[in-house]
C-alpha cells in the first residue's frame, strides 16, 4: 500500500502545474498511461516537474548510450537498490524497447555475479590495482 496518495486524472486536471507535467509525460511516451510513481510524486508539483525533467534529460534525450542499454542499466541499479517498483517498471520499458528473454536472462546473470563479487571484494577489502586508476 502506498504511503502517499496517488492522484487521479480528475485531481491532476485541477492542478495546472501537475497537469502540464502529465501532459508532457503522455506526449513524450506517446501513451495515455501515467504510472503510479508520477501519480504519487504529483503531491509535490515542484518535485514532480524536477524529477520528470531529470528523467527526460537522462533517459529520453539522445546520447551515446542507446535507450535499451539505459533501461538495462536502470534495472541493474534498481536491483542493487532493492526497488521492486523500478525493477518492474524499467523491465517493462526495456521489453518495450526490444529486450529479449535471452538478454533479460543474461542481464540477471550479470546482476547476480556483480552482486556476489562486489560483496566478496568488500569483505576482503581488496586494494584497487594501480592499473585501474585514472591517470
Amino acid at each position: 500500500m502506498a504511503t502517499t496518495k496517488l492522484l487521479s486524472d480528475t485531481e491532476v486536471d485541477a492542478i495546472p502545474a501537475v497537469k502540464a507535467v502529465f501532459d508532457d509525460i503522455r506526449a513524450t511516451r506517446k501513451s495515455d498511461f501515467v504510472n503510479n510513481f508520477w501519480r504519487g510524486l504529483a503531491n509535490d508539483p515542484a518535485s514532480l516537474k524536477r524529477v520528470w525533467e531529470q528523467l527526460k534529460a537522462v533517459m529520453v534525450a539522445d546520447s551515446a548510450i542507446d535507450p535499451l542499454t539505459k533501461e538495462m542499466i536502470y534495472i541493474a541499479v534498481s536491483t542493487a537498490n532493492g526497488c521492486s517498483y523500478c525493477v518492474h517498471s524499467h523491465t517493462a520499458a526495456a521489453r518495450a524497447k526490444g529486450m529479449t528473454d535471452a538478454q533479460h536472462g543474461e542481464l540477471v546473470s550479470i546482476i547476480g555475479l556483480a552482486g556476489q563479487t562486489n560483496h566478496l571484494v568488500t569483505a576482503m577489502q581488496i586494494p584497487v590495482d594501480p592499473q585501474f586508476e585514472v591517470k
